[in-house]
């Protein structure tokens, strides 16, 4: 599992939300935000942008690039 799928999770969890919750804040499908968190499908930077917004970290933060 890359870091992105591991943050995303973490987070959303953290969070108390269900990826139908997060599908519903963040306007991504379901379905997608199941790819990302499987590591099934790698998102596009605008993805992970949105992402850190929604949640209040950094994008590198999300990426793996720094705790």
């Amino acid at each position: 599992m890359n870091k992105f799928s591991e943050r995303l999770r973490e987070l959303r969890l953290e969070n108390k939300l269900s990826q139908r919750d997060l599908s519903k804040a963040t306007g991504f499908s379901q379905p997608a935000i199941a790819r990302w968190e499987n590591n099934l499908q790698v998102p596009n930077i605008d993805v992970a942008i949105i992402f850190a917004n929604y949640f209040k970290v950094t994008t590198d933060f999300l990426l793996g690039l720094e705790d």
